[in-house]
């Protein structure tokens, strides 16, 4: 059977995808070549400008899947929650537990702030993961959990905290420490019962 020219580029895509992947990863988007990328993922260099324009565009790409996947295992380890408080902790302990990934770390915690700028990276931050942090709090301070307060200033306290927390962990912090402060700082938002 043949092979679409659909499909062809869809493989070609994701090949070039993967092996980006795997370098920005590893040796940081300073390091990388596209030309490399290419001849290791089975293509021409034409071929990798043709998907993405250069390598800031792989590099994009490359921050958005790694950033939805991220933000969906965050939702995964929240929705694994009844109580709506135990889904806010399981969510950002999900998210500190992240920092110790390679990948996340050198590509979304290190190079993509730099990389994107502030703005670009808050950007996609905000499609995949952020959103599902201001879903929780508006729903924990609908149920009276927490006070009822204007949710995007705390969201977004919330979240640099916790990209700060996680970048301290992926440079060698404790992990279990990080998860004790997380837990500490969220205790501080809930009402007394």
């Amino acid at each position: 059977m043949a092979v679409s020219r659909a499909e062809q580029r869809a493989a070609t895509r994701q090949a070039l995808l993967a092996e980006g992947r795997r370098r920005f990863a590893a040796d940081g988007y300073h390091h990388v070549v596209l030309a490399e990328v290419a001849r290791a993922a089975g293509v021409t260099k034409g071929a990798a400008y043709h998907h993405f324009d250069s390598k800031a565009g792989l590099f994009r790409a490359v921050v958005g899947e790694v950033q939805q996947e991220l933000g969906e295992r965050v939702a995964t380890e929240a929705e694994g929650q009844d109580d709506l408080w135990e889904q806010l902790r399981a969510g950002c302990r999900a998210f500190l537990t992240a920092g110790t990934d390679p990948a996340v770390r050198q590509i979304l915690l290190v190079d993509a702030p730099t990389v994107l700028g502030w703005d670009e990276w808050r950007a996609v931050d905000e499609e995949h993961s952020a959103r599902h942090l201001t879903e929780a709090l508006t729903a924990l301070a609908a149920a009276g959990t927490i006070a009822d307060q204007p949710v995007e200033p705390l969201a977004r306290l919330l979240s640099g905290a916790m990209n700060e927390a996680a970048l301290w962990i992926a440079r060698g912090g404790d992990p279990q420490a990080g998860q004790q402060a997380l837990d500490r700082l969220l205790a501080g938002l809930r009402v007394p019962a």
